[in-house]
């Protein structure tokens, strides 16, 4: 996976288009924004992500000899754009919103500058990466706001579709908020914690339950957390795990980690007997895993109901995304450069969400002073200055009457697009994953907990400035006027 030319990880048209501009001599610099029209599971915000991997793919774009015989063996491309792509490399420039970052609906995620013919290539692949690690890490950081605060455990690599899926997924979901993955490919990768216990196969493959929870707990003395479901959890499981650990108390041997893990039944139910039975023989410490099709939504019922779980492993449904299977992101053109000035270009569509914004963007978060919270993200054209001195009127570009007026020394503004690619070359770090999940939680703590609900959460509003809500208004009536 690693090690992968990823230069024809691109849709065919994207091709057939610079072969076309080549041909009519357009390869003049444009800007290309990508960014997502609607939160993913009806969520208050998304978590932008993949960022790392568009780097290391921007990076390593070239075609080599083999990607070139494939491409003349398809007779559509002719010798000069063939060999135009034998010393293709990516020239231009690349703004993103760091990994991690709380993003809105509409606003650039990434941003790109560059020959049209450079730029119309890598788009597939930056929608293909950012929209997929992007949908996980946003339902990972749902799954553990669900947890409140208790850990939670990426273990969906066998359901996931494919490694690919399953490491990046996996990645994803840690920098959202899961603590560690099962997944031991991704742990190497990416320096993240490898969990797990054992499974109810450990169990069978021993003639009775206790001696397999007697010979796992003497290999793992520092994490001994044993699964008790595997023939009757209350009458059975539970009653011989603590049995395991009274021995190993007894015998000045306890492990520093132990507990249970639950995956059938009733867990509410299960997990409350059990916490009574684990407390009235001592162990008040141990804790009490659960795991089976958990989501969001179970996970809050099982919270509101009381149940006594205080770890989370989550599989199925957080590497899969599985109720919301895509992010929607998209990728259209913003301006082209003319005689050194970006000319803004607009698409238009009946649905008013599909238009775009026109021209060469930045986005301003805007925080309340007193809280540290997000008040509003506003998009404006990169030229534009403001000083937080200023009041500041923000408006929403649709419903233009909905205005909120800033009083100065109130709020905070902070850029959020930062350069990655200038002329070609990488002048970005990224951090660690641990890093990114610790800066994570602290762009979630942004929020406010109206935004963090899982159902009908309050809306952030991304608001225009108005010299780009006026651009946009003229191109807007200026094609009206030309269709008709």
């Amino acid at each position: 996976m690693t090690d992968s030319n990823l230069t024809l990880l691109t849709d065919f048209y994207e091709l057939t288009m610079m072969q076309g501009y080549l041909k009519n001599k357009a390869n003049e610099t444009v800007v290309f924004d990508a960014f997502y029209r609607t939160n993913p599971d009806g969520n208050g915000y998304a978590v932008c992500c993949g960022l790392a991997q568009v780097i290391d793919y921007i990076k390593n774009l070239h075609f080599d000899k083999e990607d070139i015989e494939y491409l003349r063996s398809l007779n559509t491309f002719d010798q000069e754009f063939l060999d135009y792509l034998e010393n293709f490399r990516f020239t231009g420039d690349i703004y993103a919103v760091p990994e991690g970052t709380v993003v809105f609906p509409m606003e650039p995620l990434v941003k790109v500058i560059a020959p049209i013919m450079e730029a119309q290539l890598v788009e597939t692949a930056i929608l293909n990466i950012v929209n997929h690690q992007s949908l996980i890490a946003t339902k990972a950081a749902r799954v553990c706001y669900a947890a409140r605060g208790e850990g939670v455990m990426e273990f969906g690599l066998r359901r996931a579709q494919g490694p690919d899926a399953g490491t990046y997924g996996a990645r994803a979901a840690v920098i959202g908020g899961c603590i560690g993955t099962s997944n031991v490919l991704c742990a190497k990768m990416f320096q993240v914690p490898a969990l797990g216990t054992h499974a109810h196969s450990w169990i069978m493959s021993f003639e009775d339950e206790l001696t397999a929870f007697r010979k796992y707990a003497e290999m793992y003395p520092q994490n001994a957390t044993l699964l008790v479901d595997t023939y009757d959890t209350l009458r059975s499981g539970v009653p011989n795990a603590i049995r395991v650990f009274t021995e190993l108390r007894d015998a000045g041997k306890m492990p520093e980690k132990y507990g249970i893990r639950l995956d059938s039944g009733d867990l509410a139910y299960l997990s409350k007997k059990a916490r009574t039975m684990l407390d009235e023989a001592g162990f008040t410490d141990a804790s009490i895993c659960a795991s089976s099709d958990l989501d969001e939504y179970l996970i809050d019922s099982l919270k509101t109901q009381g149940a006594a779980i205080n770890s989370w492993g989550v599989g199925t449904n957080l590497i899969t995304s599985k109720d919301c299977p895509a992010f929607g992101g998209v990728y259209k053109l913003a301006a082209i450069k003319r005689d050194g000035k970006f000319i803004p270009k607009i698409k238009l569509s009946e649905n008013q969400w599909k238009i775009t914004n026109p021209g060469n963007k930045t986005i301003y978060r805007i925080y309340d002073k007193e809280t540290g919270k997000i008040r509003a993200d506003l998009i404006a054209l990169v030229d534009e200055k403001y000083n937080e001195s200023d009041p500041l009127l923000l408006f929403d570009p649709i419903a233009t009457w909905k205005k909120t007026y800033l009083e100065p020394g109130t709020y905070t503004m902070k850029e959020i697009l930062v350069p990655i690619f200038l002329n070609g070359e990488c002048v970005y770090t990224s951090p660690s994953v641990m890093e990114l999940r610790d800066y994570c939680t602290r762009e979630k703590n942004t929020l406010w907990e109206e935004t963090k609900r899982l159902i009908n959460p309050q809306e952030v509003y991304v608001d225009l400035s108005n010299e780009l809500y006026q651009m946009k208004r003229q191109l807007l009536e200026g094609m009206g006027r030309r269709v008709q």
